[in-house]
């Protein structure tokens, strides 16, 4: 009895808390059309499509980029070229489901500024990069936590090989700060992989650090900001909460198998 007792308490607690450590599905940008920018600049289009919203994302790069695939072509987010397979991607994490959909791609090549917008409030956006060999990614007063890179944690290497990334942090004085996805050659000298943004965004900005050819990205999404962080906070009870509803529960069942 006692056997029984334990088991239903901790199946009880562990119910709680199902969902809070699992992965997401992620919904990637389909990246369309050409380049929009009728000068040097370049311009692309997508859509996020989630499961109750259409968002257009509008990516801009004053200084043009290496190449834009919209539409088939070499599929870049393979393990190391040897097919896909999520189970050991290095896209894929405890808080990713899926790798980047189809081939579509955004290939850096200078250094500068750009920025990537959306129609709709979104939120926890992931950022898939792919070969930052000798190049790095700066967000301002956007921090990040890197997710998974290809040949760490059991991931597969990414379709150039393997490679390290690291993070660093720089103060700019006046509550400003400088968050730096940077090649750290660890491992190899490809890096591919996905850092993710928590909370609701209408826009994204980075500083590519270096020139070079070629270092590419797509973004995804959890969803849009309404889907996520619903109004009512009432629909998602806080972990407290949820603690404290499950000790209930365990209370209420070992009372009534004491009585029994």
């Amino acid at each position: 009895m006692k056997r029984v007792k334990y088991t239903t308490i901790t199946t009880i607690l562990a119910l709680c808390f199902t969902g809070a450590v699992t992965a997401a599905p992620i919904f990637w940008t389909d990246w369309l059309g050409t380049d929009q920018d009728p000068s040097s600049g370049f311009e692309g289009q997508g859509m996020i499509t989630t499961s109750t919203s259409m968002v257009n994302v509008t990516y801009i790069n004053a200084n043009g980029v290496a190449f834009y695939q919209s539409s088939g072509g070499t599929d870049f987010y393979q393990n190391a070229r040897l097919g896909r397979n999520d189970s050991i991607s290095p896209y894929t994490s405890s808080n990713v489901d899926n790798s980047p959909d189809g081939t579509d791609i955004v290939a850096l090549l200078f250094a500068g500024s750009q920025m990537l917008d959306f129609s709709e409030t979104i939120a926890n956006p992931v950022f898939a990069f792919v070969s930052l060999n000798g190049n790095g990614y700066s967000f301002l007063n956007q921090d990040f936590n890197i997710l998974s890179v290809g040949g760490e944690n059991g991931n597969a290497c990414g379709y150039w090989g393997c490679g390290g990334v690291t993070k660093n942090i720089v103060d700019l004085g006046g509550g400003n700060f400088r968050y730096e996805l940077n090649s750290s050659n660890v491992g190899g000298f490809e890096p591919h992989g996905v850092i993710q943004f928590t909370g609701a965004f209408n826009t994204l900005t980075w500083n590519s650090t270096s020139n070079e050819f070629w270092n590419g990205f797509t973004v995804g999404v959890q969803g849009t900001a309404d889907e996520v962080f619903p109004d009512d906070p009432t629909e998602i009870p806080e972990p407290a909460s949820l603690l404290l509803f499950g000790l209930g529960l365990a209370a209420l069942v070992t009372r009534r198998q004491r009585t029994f």
